[in-house]
């Protein structure tokens, strides 16, 4: 059963023109606003606590964006995968990446098939799991770099190319991965240009000292929570356009573009810190990233309006996977984590920097 939500909320949010824009961002609030406590609320039936994590997974979900997450094994990473398919009515797939896994496992072959009919032989396309709304990619980092490309190519273009053919993937379409830190032995490192398509990298840590005993009561007993369907695809369809037309003030463009381009070593004025421990830093794409997630969390917190704390707020996610750590960095313990926290308090808000210049 799908929980009620009114249909032509999410009609009139994008599209009536006989409202006004001040009716159509109220509107569209409402909308969102119902629509993430209605997913949280079902999440929180089957997931305990990783509230930070379950808001960043909505967030790209809602910015159109895929996600990797990262944690040791038995932290409910593919649970909470599972569960969110559970409670959007869209088709789910979960495809366990293996070292012999290949790009026409997960993509579809041609296969000759005969037709009873005429006795003629051709060749008819058998969709792989790829043909589905979410993806849950399962330890993404143990296949070969040929099945990943495959993989890379679903995920920027949503679509597959076999033989001659492209088909087109159904919309929405997600990617939901998983990674172990640990136990790296016959993995293959996701290549920086795969690791780019994610919008967000998701760290999933240990549950608290009551989370973890509030698990163990509710995960050994014989209740299953019943779970709802909160959200149809025509209706995450027309959220993702809500976000989009989130408005973005000039300095907060001009803070997510100063943030991104500080962490290139090779750009002038960049911090000494990001000289010292920085080989590689974030490309275009992480301004656009922040700026979409930005919009997600506004408007997810009741805003038509981004504030620069938006940005903040997703930064870590969308940056710790795009800054490349040099020897140094390494030899000391700096992660990229430790570096974006130095960002966050070494690059000012534009707005910031003209107040101080009128102070002065």
């Amino acid at each position: 059963m799908v929980l009620p939500m009114n249909e032509e909320i999410l009609e009139e949010m994008v599209s009536n023109e006989k409202m006004t824009p001040k009716e159509r961002e109220q509107q569209a609030i409402q909308g969102l606003a119902t629509a993430y406590s209605r997913m949280r609320e079902e999440i929180g039936k089957v997931i305990i606590g990783q509230h930070e994590v379950v808001d960043e997974l909505l967030i790209s979900l809602f910015s159109r964006g895929h996600s990797l997450l990262i944690g040791v094994p038995g932290l409910a990473k593919t649970l909470l995968v599972s569960t969110i398919s559970q409670i959007l009515q869209l088709s789910f797939r979960r495809i366990q990446f293996t070292p012999d896994l290949m790009p026409s496992d997960i993509t579809g072959t041609d296969v000759l098939q005969d037709d009873p009919e005429t006795g003629r032989r051709t060749f008819q396309f058998m969709q792989g799991p790829l043909f589905t709304n979410i993806l849950l990619a399962d330890e993404i980092n143990r296949t070969p770099p040929k099945t990943q490309a495959a993989l890379l190519e679903a995920m920027q273009e949503r679509h597959v190319t076999v033989g001659s053919n492209t088909y087109r993937l159904p919309q929405p379409f997600f990617v939901l991965a998983t990674q172990n830190p640990i136990e790296q032995e016959g993995t293959y490192p996701l290549p920086e240009a795969q690791l780019d398509r994610f919008m967000f990298n998701i760290v999933v840590k240990y549950p608290t000292e009551a989370e973890e005993l509030m698990i163990l009561k509710q995960t050994t007993g014989g209740e299953e929570p019943k779970l709802q369907t909160a959200l149809t695809g025509r209706q995450i369809l027309a959220l993702q356009e809500v976000v989009r037309k989130v408005p973005v003030a000039e300095h907060v463009f001009i803070y997510a573009r100063d943030l991104v381009r500080a962490t290139r070593p090779d750009e002038p004025g960049a911090p000494d810190f990001i000289k010292e421990y920085i080989s590689w830093g974030a490309g275009p794409r992480a301004g656009q990233y922040l700026i979409l997630g930005a919009k997600a969390r506004a408007i997810l917190e009741g805003r038509f309006n981004v504030a620069a704390e938006d940005i903040r707020a997703v930064a870590h996610p969308v940056l710790r996977h795009r800054l490349v750590t040099n020897f140094h960095a390494d030899s000391e313990g700096v992660t990229t984590n430790n570096i974006i926290d130095m960002l966050l308090k070494k690059i000012p808000v534009e707005l910031e920097k003209r107040a101080r210049k009128t102070v002065e």
